[in-house]
């Protein structure tokens, strides 16, 4: 599997919010330069992370954007879903009847227990570890 960069952007954009916790709200255009992610597609990746309910936003001279919720209650695997979908390795896994072979295929298990163990250490990781293990890095 391959993380569109919406996925991989909605991350640094969740870090540089939560790197932000507890100071007033992140502005667009801070994120933007911070992230070095052009502002109209930072625009466009927190009208769906406000959808998702993963960040808040405020009005005002002051405004901008805040986590919804603790960085250690937002999983990588939370942010792949919301971009990816369950994104599994093949079509089979999910959709069995998409594949004739699917009811006695050996190699089905084999994909869906490692679709499972994928999502399994996404979920083991929250935004919270990644602002630990390095506050001021620019993730990629």
């Amino acid at each position: 599997m391959k993380l569109s960069t919406r996925s991989r952007y909605s991350v640094r954009i969740l870090l540089e919010l939560a790197r932000n916790t507890g100071t007033q709200p992140v502005q667009v255009s801070e994120i933007s330069r911070r992230q070095k992610i052009p502002p109209k597609y930072v625009e466009q990746l927190i009208r769906t992370l406000k959808s998702s309910r993963l960040i808040l936003s405020s009005r005002g001279p002051k405004g901008g954007y805040t986590l919804a919720k603790p960085a250690k209650e937002i999983s990588l695997g939370d942010i792949v879903r919301i971009f990816e979908g369950q994104a599994d390795l093949v079509e089979c896994v999910d959709s069995p009847d998409k594949c004739d072979m699917a009811g006695t295929c050996p190699v089905r298990a084999a994909w869906t227990q490692a679709n499972a163990a994928l999502f399994e250490k996404l979920d083991a990781i929250s935004i919270n570890d990644l602002v630990c293990t390095s506050p001021n890095a620019v993730v990629v």
